[in-house]
Parts: structure tokens; C-alpha cells; sequence
């Protein structure tokens, strides 16, 4: 029997109205991660380690370690205690999402009949009028939907996008049957001519255009758009008399007046990421404006090298433009893979490569330090520099970054490619192949290297099809090359894509070659903090040095006369292109940035003092 919402879906075709074919603005379309495989020198090892090793830390503290699941247990009772924090109920949804990515990528039975158990649990713990959160069940109804700072829709939005990944790779529909029922109860309850409601923590904005697309359910989208406009008119409140700190909370101005990012780095993120998903399906104009303007903010004036962001541990967030400690950087683990989540956005609205830039940065430095080389301990915290005590944990009272890079790894497929009306495009560079939708069949495209350590990059064509591929250039390379099937061609380059026409057959092969020099990079001059400093970059890879390697740490120094030799040393932390870099002086050994801290603990630091 076909599921429900495959069913409304085929009909929604039959009428030509599905929500993708309601998208005026959205320039392109991804292609999803259950379309894409990955067969990656870089990246298949660390799916395979997330396969073996992390979902299993985080499926051990969810049923054993903590109450996360007991939460559940209980609250389907009706009786007992309930053990954590108010939000907890998230970092198991968000696991679950990881889970379900990874099934699609390592097929695994026993980990799919864990995924069901689970969700079983979830549907027990509903109440008959959709409500489900295991901390007001169990500590009081009564007070359920009175504190906007409760994460109450942000344990809704997380279960949400949980239940659409497993629906995409499983086709069981039980959880969004759930996510539903608790949408319409908060839709009962919010809304036009309803109670005003502002949420502390931004997701569920994003999730109901989510559901949206998966159910072609309009009401979805209407509601997220509803949420975003309620920000900036003086509703948020603590529940008890007292009104947040708007700044905090993204809540200062309506949001199609946004100019500045304030708060909570990762509130932003999610509050962006909405933002520009009903934008893409409504066209709002304030909306996009805003974004651009945010966008620069964020990417001009308040990020890392390392594509961080959120300066402050006392806000978890921004501070002052161009204010960008090292020792004391914040960079959040969910804000780096926050930044992934909304350059991909702003990709698909605009076509424009620098958002993948960004993303391809964010991605490869500041989410990856997040985990460690053995899949076993997280960072919450991401420093430029340290002085050796700063060390990845198994686990944390608020547990958001190890379930947030459980979900992220698996999911890296979203990212590599996308399709529009005239063009197929690569955005990534990770080996595999991919089944795109063009022109109502399925192409093949299949990559080739051993990127990020080599900039070769071999595409093949599997099928025929008659539009353009548009491959990005990234903005780190300044010098590249590009033939099609043995001849060089010079394409145009329009927003960091060279542009490739001419209709394809089966056994096409475009050759990308990238140079990747190693870089030195200074810092923008108003930030003080790294003045008279240097980093070193190669590609995408932003590189640190650390005391183990060198005995000379203390006195570091880099300048114009350096001379840098990268060779690839597979001894050394899994495999890297480990940086030699030579003066009259000294040598001193660059690694990874994502890479530090996995051996005995020693200082570290990206920004170098540079001698001119």
C-alpha cells in the first residue's frame, strides 16, 4: 500500500501544482542526499567512522547513559521523573535524523529496526491532542506553552526534520504522522487571531517548510511565514512577567528590517535559514534584502578563517564587528554547520558560488573540528588558539553539538549538487556519483579525486542530456584549468561557475584541475586581534600549528621569505598534506586545522606572528 503523503503527492503532480513548481525565486534546486552516493577517499572513511562509532556514543548516552530516552518511556506512562534539561528531547530527534542519513548511505537492518523502536516511543508519548515534550508531560501541563524561551517548538521542529529524512530514505511515514499532529496542535492554539508567539530558539520556521515540501500541505509554509513575522514586535516573553533581551533573541526588529546579526549564533542561523526557505516559495523581497544585507555582515565583518562564527561565549554568540579573539573564540560547533545550512540557501537562491565559499569552508574547518579523528568526542567550543587545556568531550550536559554533527556528517550528499531550469551544477568536490532529475528523467554524474589533499577533479557524464554544467571556481583558487574530453577549453565564468554548454553523452569527461598553493592569509586590518599576523591556507584547508610538532611553538614566526613544502603523510592523523614551512631560523610543521587536538595535549594556534 502506498504511503499517504505519496499519495497526496501523485495527485499534487496530476495538478501540477507540487511545491517545488511553486518556487519563484529559488534560482536552483538541490539534488537530495538520498540521490547521491559517496565513494570518497576523504570523506567515506569518516562516514564509515560515523556509521561504526559515533551513532553508537550517541544511541549509548540517549538509552543508557542519560534519561533522554527514559524521558520518553515516562511520558508515554504518564508517571515518573524527568531527568535533564527542558530541550533534551532534541539531541534524540537529531540523532535520529543522523541515523536515518546514514542508512541511506550504509544500508544497516539493525540500525533501521532501532530507528522504529524509537519512533515507537515517540508516537507512545503523544498526547490525544498532538502535544508532544516530555518535559511539560511529565513536570506539569499546566504551564506548557507560557515560557517562549522553553524550546517547546524547537523540540517540535527537530522531531519534524528527523521525520522527513527517515520518510525520504524509509518511505514509513509513523513519525511525520506524529510531527503532524503536533503541528496542528500548536496551529490550534497560534496564529492569525490566535495567541501570539515568538520562540527563543529558532528551528521550527525551517521544519514547517520541510513538512511543507514533503507533504504539499500549504498551511505548513503559511505558518512558517507567520512565526518569522511575529519577531520584532515586543511578544517575547519569559512567561513570568518578565521580557527578553531582544538582541538576544533575533527579536529587536521585524525581520525584513534586519540589517545587523545579534544574539544567540545559532538562534540566527536557523532564524536565516527560514527566513530564506519561505522566501524561496512565497518571493518575499523583504525577506531576500534582509538576507543579502545579514549576509554580509556575518561573512565580512563576524566570521573566522575557519568559517566560525559567534565570537562570545557570554552570549554564545556576536559581539562587535571585527571583534575576533582567538583564545577565547566561541564558534559553536552547531553555528559552523548553521553556516553550512544557510549558505546552501542563500546558493539556491541566487546561483552565486560565494555562498559555497563560505559553506565549503564552514564545512571542512569549523564543523569538522567538531568530532574527533576516532568518531568517540565532540567539541562544543572551537578556538583559533589554545594553551593545551581545551580538549573534545564524549559527551555534554547540553548535548546540541555531538547530535548536531551526528546529523550533519551523513547528510553531506545535500550539498554537492543542484539543478536548474537551464543547468546542472557542482558545487563540491567529493567523489561518487549522483541520479539528478533533468527535464522529467534522471542523469548520472559521477566525480573522481582526492580532494581536498589534490586539486584533479575528473566528472563524468553518465547520461545524455542537453543543458549546461555549471562547476564552481572557488574563490581560494587563482589559477585553474578545465578540459572536456581531453580539450582544454576557457568557459565563461559567471559568479564563480565556469560555464559548460553543449549537450552531453554517456562517457563525457570533464577535467577540472585546481591549483593549491599554500597560502599565506592576513587577517582584515580592523581586526586588532590578529594584527601582525598571518594563517596558513591550502585549498579549502585552513591550517594550525601544534606544540607536539614543533619545538620552537613559542617563538613561531612566518614571513615573505618562508618557503612552504606540503606532502601527504598517511602516518599522520588518518592521512593528511601535512605544511613544512622553512625559514633561516626554524621549521615548523603545519597541520589541518579539523585535526588538532587528537593526540597529547599541547598549545595550538592558527594565526601566526609574521615578520615582515
Amino acid at each position: 500500500m502506498k504511503h499517504i503523503y505519496t499519495i497526496v503527492l501523485a495527485a499534487l503532480l496530476s495538478i501540477g501544482c507540487t511545491p517545488d513548481q511553486e518556487v519563484p525565486h529559488k534560482f536552483i534546486t538541490p539534488v537530495k542526499f538520498s540521490d547521491v552516493s559517496i565513494d570518497d577517499v576523504f570523506w567515506s572513511p569518516r562516514l564509515q567512522k560515523h556509521k561504526d562509532v559515533t551513532m553508537g556514543v550517541c544511541i549509548d548516552q540517549i538509552e543508557n547513559q542519560t534519561g533522554r530516552m527514559r524521558n520518553f518511556e515516562n511520558a508515554a506512562k504518564g508517571e515518573g521523573q524527568h531527568s535533564g534539561i527542558f530541550y533534551d528531547d532534541s539531541d534524540v530527534y537529531k540523532a535520529l535524523e543522523g541515523m536515518a542519513y546514514s542508512l541511506q548511505t550504509i544500508p544497516d537492518p539493525e540500525l533501521e529496526a532501532k530507528c522504529d523502536e524509537w519512533i515507537d516511543k515517540f508516537a507512545a508519548a503523544q498526547l490525544p491532542d498532538g502535544y508532544i515534550n516530555t518535559y511539560y508531560t511529565l513536570t506539569g501541563l499546566d504551564q506548557r506553552w507560557k515560557d517562549m524561551d522553553r524550546h517547546e517548538m524547537y523540540c517540535a521542529g527537530h522531531m519534524i526534520e528527523a521525520a522527513v529524512a527517515y520518510y525520504n530514505v524509509t518511505g514509513k511515514d509513523k513519525l511525520l504522522q506524529v510531527s503532524e499532529r503536533m503541528v496542528q496542535h500548536m496551529m490550534s492554539v497560534f496564529g492569525p487571531g490566535k495567541r501570539d508567539w515568538v520562540p527563543g530558539h529558532e528551528e521550527i520556521e525551517l521544519a514547517l517548510v520541510k513538512l511543507y515540501q514533503t507533504t504539499g500541505k500549504r498551511e505548513y509554509l503559511e505558518f512558517a511565514d507567520w512565526l518569522l513575522g511575529e519577531r520584532g514586535h515586543g511578544y517575547g516573553t519569559f512567561g513570568d512577567g518578565r521580557m527578553w533581551n531582544p538582541v538576544q533573541y533575533q527579536d529587536v526588529v521585524p525581520v525584513r528590517e534586519a540589517t545587523d546579526i545579534t544574539g544567540h549564533a545559532v538562534r540566527a542561523m536557523y532564524l536565516f535559514c527560514g527566513m530564506a526557505d519561505v522566501a524561496a516559495y512565497t518571493g518575499d523581497q523583504g525577506y531576500i534584502d534582509a538576507l543579502d544585507r545579514l549576509w554580509d555582515d556575518v561573512a565580512l565583518r563576524n566570521m573566522y578563517i575557519t568559517g566560525g562564527i559567534g565570537q562570545s561565549k557570554y552570549n554564545e554568540g556576536f559581539t562587535h564587528d571585527y571583534s575576533l579573539p582567538n583564545l577565547e573564540a566561541y564558534c559553536e560547533t552547531c553555528a559552523s554547520v548553521g553556516m553550512v545550512f544557510w549558505n546552501w540557501r542563500m546558493n539556491q537562491l541566487t546561483g552565486d558560488s560565494k555562498y559555497v565559499d563560505v559553506l565549503e569552508r564552514a564545512m571542512y574547518n569549523g564543523a569538522l573540528a567538531g568530532i574527533s579523528l576516532e568518531g568517540d568526542k565532540f567539541f562544543y567550543v572551537n578556538p583559533l588558539e589554545s594553551l593545551g587545556d581545551h580538549h573534545r568531550k564524549s559527551w555534554y550536559g547540553t548535548a546540541c553539538c555531538p547530535s548536531q554533527i551526528c546529523r550533519f556528517l551523513p547528510s553531506i550528499g545535500n550539498y554537492i549538487y543542484g539543478v536548474s531550469d537551464d543547468a546542472v551544477w557542482v558545487n563540491l568536490f567529493i567523489s561518487g556519483s549522483a541520479e539528478i532529475p533533468v527535464g522529467g528523467k534522471t542523469v548520472t554524474l559521477s566525480q573522481d579525486s582526492v580532494y581536498p589533499w589534490q586539486g584533479n577533479i575528473r566528472i563524468t557524464v553518465g547520461s545524455r542530456f542537453g543543458k549546461d554544467i555549471r562547476v564552481r571556481i572557488p574563490a581560494w583558487c587563482k589559477s585553474w584549468c578545465i578540459s572536456v574530453n581531453g580539450n582544454d577549453v576557457e568557459p565563461a565564468v559567471e559568479k564563480g561557475y565556469a560555464v559548460l554548454k553543449g549537450r552531453w553523452n554517456k562517457g563525457d569527461v570533464i577535467s577540472l584541475y585546481l591549483d593549491m598553493p599554500v597560502e599565506m592569509v592576513a587577517a582584515d586590518p580592523r581586526t586588532l586581534e590578529d594584527e601582525g599576523m598571518r594563517a596558513v591556507q591550502r585549498g579549502p584547508l585552513v591550517y594550525c600549528l601544534e606544540g607536539i610538532d614543533n619545538p620552537d611553538y613559542a617563538e613561531a614566526c612566518i614571513s615573505a621569505d618562508t618557503v612552504f613544502e606540503d606532502t601527504y603523510d598517511q602516518n599522520l592523523l588518518g592521512g593528511v598534506q601535512a605544511i613544512k614551512a622553512t625559514t633561516k631560523e626554524q621549521v615548523l610543521n603545519f597541520i589541518p586545522y579539523y585535526s588538532w587536538d587528537n593526540r597529547e595535549a599541547c598549545p595550538m594556534k592558527v594565526w601566526i606572528p609574521f615578520a615582515d
